[in-house]
């Protein structure tokens, strides 16, 4: 049986519509013409229910402790509520273009207002250069019409793999095409120097973990041990994601 849609919040801003739905348990965030941007399960806002988000925090135990977090891009807030709570992190930035977003995050869909986190509003391509370095950097920027400019920009990728610590990852969410590659697969490969993984997901995204160097490699011994440890808490495994890691190609 269908559960009846619920709205629950709607706001326009100079960049189009948001919409925060109810169904049943979950709340979706939406831009536009109902395009989903993040579904969050009520009773635990940390919980991963998309396999790109569970890549993506996949990608946080790329780093063996890490400190510091940046998010480009914001959404509910689930990803960055799951890294608050499973990783190590004493401080997380968020940058966010639209303020509605974070106001609505917090009041709908479970955002907390965390000590460690300091969220800016701005564009973050141009916000990224007084961003701190951090030990990861998450780049999830989408609009309702799909991905932003910034997931195809050489010099802003560039930019953000120069932010990260050493031993950092970046962590980018990107679309994936019909030959189960990420979106630009060609300017990744030139940019990175094919020195990065992708983990393909059922959504139809890849998500990239990029490290700060070319020195730097993917222990994934060490992954598999952090995820196992983790398994219990989180409530799902991450196993399956792992061994859908490949490199470059």
């Amino acid at each position: 049986m269908e559960r009846e849609e619920q709205l629950l919040a709607e706001v326009r801003d100079e960049f189009g519509l948001i919409r925060v739905l109810q169904v049943g348990d979950y709340r979706f965030l939406e831009f536009g013409a109902a395009v989903e941007q993040s579904c969050v399960f009520t009773a635990d806002p940390s919980w991963l229910e998309y396999d790109y988000t569970r890549a993506m925090l996949l990608g946080g135990l790329c780093h063996p402790a890490p400190e510091t977090a940046l998010f480009l891009g914001l959404g509910a807030g689930n990803l960055t509520q799951a890294c608050l709570r499973f990783l190590p992190l004493e401080d997380i930035e968020v940058i966010e273009l639209r303020p509605a977003v974070p106001e609505l995050a917090m009041r709908y869909l479970g955002l907390q207002n965390d000590p460690r986190l300091y969220i800016r509003i701005g564009d973050a391509a141009e916000l990224l250069e007084t961003a701190e370095r951090s030990d990861l950097i998450f780049v999830d920027l989408y609009n309702d019409a799909g991905p932003d400019a910034a997931h195809l920009a050489w010099s802003f990728l560039k930019r953000c793999q120069e932010k990260l610590n050493p031993g950092g990852w970046l962590v980018i969410n990107q679309w994936g095409t019909s030959d189960d590659k990420p979106l630009g697969a060609a300017l990744l490969r030139g940019l990175y120097h094919r020195h990065y993984w992708e983990c393909p997901v059922k959504e139809g995204n890849v998500v990239l973990l990029v490290p700060a160097d070319l020195e730097q490699d993917l222990d994934e011994i060490g992954l598999r041990r952090r995820a196992e440890a983790l398994a219990p808490c989180l409530g799902y495994s991450l196993d399956s994601l792992i061994g859908a890691l490949r490199p470059a190609s």
